[in-house]
């Protein structure tokens, strides 16, 4: 994220892989449920999901659910409406000049209590992007390969050794994401 005078510490939180915890899939499973509940009006048919590291039992993560939402449209209109929902429950709506990486999509983070860490993300595609799909494929064959999720725990511990940039952490994530993904 860009360096901005009033961005909230959660913003510059370095990533910091944690050992896997047995507890992310039914905070992941309870966050899903909550989430088709608050947004119901906007959601295309389909699930919202429970993905990245913390949906794969057994593997190493930061410490934040990522969660993604299937949209019937992302229009200023509706992302408009959505804000207010989300806010009400302590989501911070990241605006898409400040995500600038995904254009696909609108990005909501959920900071703790004290605003200093990510609890939990959401990202709001349109229905029938690639990117669900590409997501979800992602998720399941780490679910299906212990040793393929054991691989990407190293790929991310290594670079949350040398990197404190979130963004840079997740770009250098991305070779080992395409070759899992196949291309």
């Amino acid at each position: 994220m860009a360096d901005l005078p009033d961005a909230p510490a959660w913003a510059y939180e370095p990533p910091e892989i944690h050992p896997p915890d047995p507890a992310w899939a039914s905070r992941g499973s309870a966050l899903c449920a909550k989430l088709s509940r608050l947004l119901a009006l906007w959601l295309a048919p389909g699930r919202v999901e429970h993905v990245g590291s913390t949906a794969v039992p057994g593997l190493a993560a930061k410490p934040v659910l990522d969660v993604m939402a299937p949209m019937r449209d992302l229009s200023a209109e509706t992302v408009s409406a959505v804000v207010p929902v989300l806010s009400a429950e302590g989501w911070c709506f990241v605006p898409p000049v400040l995500d600038v990486a995904a254009p696909w999509r609108r990005f909501f983070v959920l900071p703790d209590a004290a605003g200093r860490r990510r609890v939990a993300h959401l990202h709001l595609l349109p229905e029938g992007h690639p990117r669900w799909r590409a997501q979800l494929k992602f998720r399941n064959a780490l679910r299906a390969d212990p040793g393929l999720a054991e691989e990407y725990a190293e790929v991310k511990r290594r670079l949350a050794g040398e990197v404190t940039d979130r963004e840079e952490y997740t770009a250098g994530k991305t070779e080992f994401v395409r070759r899992v993904l196949g291309g």
